[in-house]
């Protein structure tokens, strides 16, 4: 069993097949650009910061993905090996350049399915404060030395970790600072001046869907005094289709665009949380009886291997 996330078997059957068809995600790779009305999100974050909070547009967009995730959990599933997993948490990959160097930084922000905006923008804040700093280090970059060190074996470390992660077996430990298995990846473009692209899909690791975020850019819209300019922060989104159809991927961006008019429902937790299955990353209050049951469980037992080696240490 994978430590990252469980089978799931219930899905149509096309959709079982889709992945023995299409082996990798360049095989089923689409792309389209979704444009985000630029002018709701600007004010939504004025009207913030008169209420004195600092949120930042990039935060408003990961948060309203982010909740879209609780209504439309096909989207936090990945492909391995022609399987198709539901993920049991919800992390996001994310590069940050470090002052005065070309060399940037990828990691992860792991978010929970409940929080509200102002915990997600907390987050984002303290993992680009972490990583932005000339001496700043983590663990993914501390991975990459590690295999990078290993010189003429670096190829074959990598197959290792390849084959393992193939058959579900590559640890915890790698998957956890791995920014190549994530639920999404996200590139602010904006911050170096740059447009919107259709960034390249990880065939390896399980990020089913890359966004990049670029320049404001001005689209020509019809009106009911013709046509106008409407001023847009355009995503260039690239997805794997075998995780859901184009029918779930059209209703998700909708709601994307639904939580943009309507920001103020990412100031509260949501009602509902819809998921494949209860995980560990999960909020309590959206956990079963019986989740909770078990976790105690696995808890109190854990508790009683630490006071027994703690006995055993102390004699």
């Amino acid at each position: 069993m994978r430590s990252d996330g469980k089978r799931v078997t219930n899905v149509d059957p096309m959709y079982t097949l889709a992945p023995y068809f299409m082996r990798t995600r360049n095989d089923a790779m689409n792309m389209i650009t979704v444009d985000i009305p630029y002018d709701l999100v600007h004010q939504y974050v004025l009207d913030l910061r008169k209420r004195g909070f600092r949120v930042s547009h990039m935060a408003v967009i990961i948060a309203a993905y982010t909740r879209m995730i609780c209504d439309y959990p096909a989207l936090n599933r990945f492909i391995v090996n022609s399987k198709i997993y539901a993920r049991n948490d919800f992390t996001v990959g994310m590069v940050v350049l470090r002052p005065g160097e070309s060399d940037p930084s990828m990691s992860k922000m792991k978010f929970d399915l409940g929080a509200t905006i102002f915990e997600i923008n907390d987050i984002i804040n303290e993992y680009v404060e972490a990583n932005n700093k000339t001496d700043s280090n983590n663990g993914s970059d501390n991975l990459f030395r590690t295999l990078v060190s290993c010189g003429p074996l670096m190829r074959f470390g990598l197959a290792v970790i390849r084959g393992l992660d193939n058959i579900g077996l590559l640890p915890k430990a790698i998957t956890d600072l791995s920014p190549f298995h994530n639920s999404l990846v996200f590139t602010n473009l904006a911050s170096i001046r740059t447009n919107d692209i259709y960034h390249h899909a990880y065939n390896f690791g399980t990020v089913s869907i890359v966004i990049s975020m670029g320049n404001l850019q001005d689209r020509a819209v019809r009106g009911k005094d013709g046509v106008e300019l409407k001023r847009v922060m355009p995503l260039g989104i690239v997805m794997d289709e075998r995780i859901a159809s184009g029918h779930a991927y059209a209703l998700c961006f909708e709601r994307i665009q639904q939580l943009i008019k309507h920001p103020e429902e990412l100031e509260r937790r949501p009602e509902v949380i819809k998921t494949d299955f209860e995980f560990e990353g999960l909020s309590e209050r959206f956990k079963s009886e019986k989740t909770k049951a078990k976790e105690k469980k696995l808890a109190e037992k854990k508790a009683a291997k630490e006071k027994k080696r703690a006995e055993k240490a102390a004699k």
